[in-house]
């Protein structure tokens, strides 16, 4: 239980790293992983560990481990920023491991809010990034999120190599700013990823014109993570855009309700970005 001087008095909402095209360095900002996991804001009061998603809702029966690895830090009132996150042989991290549970879980810190009664949210993350060093120090189940270069360019080189989901960079001099910020940035390595079917809206005029279109970009191997384990699938060179509308993502990054609206002439797949709800 959490006593009254052990309650944080206040609860936050995640800083949201904004979302740019090209690689780039720019100087005092440091260039981290950026993990394919499930972001969580994990609460120390005391003997009491919370939990909670990017969304609001409590995990802390889901990710039990890390709760427990956090309980046993020496802070009695720490609240951490990071991602959970399952590794594949590679080491690189997989959404689809972690709804799986077929791995073990870890918990990425890169951010510490408050530690030992201070605030630290508006403290540069110059000093919060060290606090989290500190926190978690060698704690099973916890690791501090990997700096992948000193320079930014060199940093996304770097994950491009390993196959990392990209790169989030953070300026080292800006406090944690909830909501959407320009402060952190995020570079994307460019892998398509399997999102779903789409069976509504064809008639035969369409699936005839995308027959003849589909047949000379047939492949043997998926060209995306994360394909389904379906038999009978025909794989693709991504070389189309289509127009799907859709009403939500689901909890596995799955598009519900997908409506199939036209192919699209004005765009490459590499340009592709996907949007919250609506229309992809």
């Amino acid at each position: 239980m959490a006593s009254d001087k052990d309650r944080i008095p206040f609860r936050v909402t995640p800083m949201l790293a904004t979302l740019v095209r090209e690689p780039f360095h720019k100087p005092g900002w440091i260039y981290e992983e950026k993990y394919d996991g499930y972001r969580i804001l994990a609460y120390k009061e005391g003997e009491r560990v919370t939990l909670v998603s990017r969304n609001g809702n409590d995990r802390t029966a889901t990710y039990a481990p890390v709760a427990r690895a956090i309980q046993q830090l020496r802070m009695r009132t720490l609240l951490l920023d990071g991602e959970v996150v399952a590794f594949d042989s590679k080491g690189i991290s997989r959404f689809q491991l972690l709804q799986e549970g077929s791995r073990a879980t870890a918990y990425a810190v890169f951010d510490c809010l408050y530690s030992s009664g201070r605030d630290l949210r508006h403290e540069t993350l110059q000093i919060r990034r060290p606090a989290a060093e500190s926190a978690i120090d060698k704690a099973e189940a916890l690791m501090i999120s990997r700096r992948l270069a000193e320079n930014g360019l060199e940093a996304f080189k770097v994950a491009k190599q390993k196959g990392y989901e990209g790169v989030v960079a953070k300026d080292l001099s800006a406090p944690y700013i909830e909501g959407r910020s320009s402060k952190w940035l995020k570079v994307k390595g460019g892998k398509l990823r399997y999102v779903g079917k789409v069976g509504t809206r064809f008639n035969e005029n369409t699936l005839a014109s995308l027959h003849q279109k589909f047949k000379p970009l047939v492949q043997s191997k998926p060209a995306f993570l994360d394909p389904p384990r379906e038999k009978g699938i025909t794989y693709l060179k991504p070389k189309l855009v289509a127009q799907i509308s859709f009403q939500e993502w689901t909890a596995d990054r799955k598009l519900r309700q997908p409506v199939y609206l036209g192919l699209r002439d004005d765009k490459r797949p590499e340009e592709v970005q996907l949007p919250a709800k609506g229309t992809v």
